[in-house]
């Protein structure tokens, strides 16, 4: 079994260490429906900012991860810092950033972002446990803030673990691997 991201970070020690089994799903197979519709419900609620739904829809042991990328030479065998991340959360620290956004204290998104997730190329996968899947995606968020700045742009691709639970599908795991080594954004007080 190859190490997952997760595996390697501090905050990680307790997530699941569940991974693929096989290759992908067929696009009819109703379990990878399933995934397909839960990340576009989930990119509605991100786009919608209703953060307070959005944690509801992921497991108490969640580990929500964003590696920094690095550049290295061809065969190097890695593509991201060890020890750093932009983001490496738990459901704890996921719940007191919601909660910050809910007070006036939340200056990086007061006024609020637009926000618009677009999602493409979701591939699904089995597991070794029937009620989990592994889903891979690519998202490309646009988020302008204000009339002064740009708009930005964020392109990454995410392997998600997904568990099917008493209350339907809920995310265990979320790697995001950005296309940049250097983010072009004012700040990261988003989810991806």
């Amino acid at each position: 079994m190859t190490a997952t991201h997760s595996s390697r970070s501090v905050l990680g020690a307790h997530a699941s260490r569940i991974e693929r089994a096989g290759s992908t799903l067929a696009f009819d197979d109703s379990r990878h429906l399933q995934a397909h519709r839960w990340l576009v419900d989930e990119a509605w609620l991100l786009d919608a900012q209703d953060y307070t739904a959005w944690l509801e829809t992921l497991t108490d042991d969640i580990h929500y991860l964003m590696p920094v990328r690095v550049t290295t030479a061809l065969g190097a065998g890695f593509d991201t810092s060890p020890g750093m991340a932009h983001f490496d959360e738990n459901k704890y620290s996921l719940s007191r950033r919601v909660a910050r956004f809910l007070t006036e204290h939340a200056w990086t998104e007061d006024p609020p972002s637009r926000l618009r997730h677009h999602l493409s190329n979701v591939r699904t996968f089995a597991t070794t446990d029937a009620e989990h899947l592994v889903v891979e995606s690519a998202t490309l968020l646009f988020r302008n803030r204000g009339d002064v700045h740009p708009g930005s742009l964020v392109s990454a691709g995410r392997e998600d673990l997904l568990r099917n639970t008493a209350d339907g599908w809920k995310l265990a795991r979320r790697t995001i691997l950005v296309d940049e080594s250097v983010m072009r954004m004012q700040n990261l007080a988003i989810f991806l």
